[in-house]
């Protein structure tokens, strides 16, 4: 089975974080057809002659845009260069594991109806041996779907997506924080087939400050919206989306900083 990697990077991607985790992708059996890599917006310096440099090598397709338009606008261009049928999410500061794309190819070879195939994350800082925590999300579709309804159901950057399913739910998008999950509620209205490896197939790069920058207004008004299109489309109830709003109001505006990141970390992290 063939695969393309679909991957961005802008302005403040770090070269060696980059270089890392194109390392991790260029070891995998099988290896992919190809590497599109979307530039978003001008880049300069170590980054733009790291970038020259992989330009020598076939495996990879660049897509520069000329300005900066968010990641789900960037990954809705990269993914129409993508030639192959199914499509592996990557971001350009994490490392996959070994034998990430082995074990995730055969899954799909025998689960032929799946049209998302996501895993588990290693998060870490530093160093991907000095793992610090683990996201754990439902292996099986029905489980996944009723996750869906209250958190998002994938770890973005572990994702295989089968390219026709993703056109049919009208492909990626632009939602300001939240691209990834209004993709996984559109896809589920399409009636697309879900799946999760339960095993930590990609090391995520995290910091001390990932967890307390989920929260203010904006990224509040972010998760709100979404359940509301959750319930203007029936995937939830009025209830739901009340007590949804709620909690994310609580945890994302009122909680201070410190707060928010001991709540994350107890409660929505291994």
């Amino acid at each position: 089975m063939e695969y393309s990697v679909l991957m961005s990077v802008y302005k403040n991607t770090d070269k060696n974080e980059f270089i890392e985790c194109v390392d991790s992708l260029k070891i995998q059996e099988p290896l992919p057809r190809e590497i599109v890599c979307v530039i978003d917006g001008p880049v300069d310096g170590e980054l733009a002659a790291q970038i020259e440099e992989y330009k020598k090598d076939p495996i990879f397709v660049f897509v520069p845009l000329e300005q900066n338009v968010g990641l789900g606008n960037a990954l809705k261009e990269g993914s129409a260069h993508c030639s192959c049928e199914w499509i592996a999410r990557m971001d350009s500061d994490d490392v996959c594991a070994p034998d990430r794309m082995k074990k995730q190819v055969a899954f799909l070879e025998e689960h032929p109806d799946v049209d998302v195939l996501g895993s588990n994350i290693a998060e870490f800082i530093g160093t991907k041996d000095n793992v610090v925590s683990e996201r754990k999300v439902p292996a099986e579709h029905d489980a996944i779907c009723d996750y869906l309804k209250k958190r998002c159901p994938f770890n973005h950057m572990t994702v295989f997506i089968r390219k026709t399913a993703l056109e049919k739910a009208g492909g990626y998008l632009h939602w300001h924080y939240n691209e990834d999950s209004y993709l996984w509620v559109r896809m589920y209205l399409a009636g697309a087939k879900f799946a999760n490896i339960e095993e930590n197939l990609v090391f995520a790069r995290i910091n001390e400050a990932t967890f307390q920058r989920r929260g203010g207004y904006k990224y509040y008004q972010s998760e709100r919206d979404l359940f509301k299109f959750m319930y203007k489309n029936k995937v939830i109830g009025y209830f739901d989306y009340l007590i949804a709003k709620t909690i994310r109001f609580v945890v994302q505006v009122l909680m201070p900083n410190r707060v928010r990141q001991w709540f994350f970390k107890t409660f929505a992290r291994g």
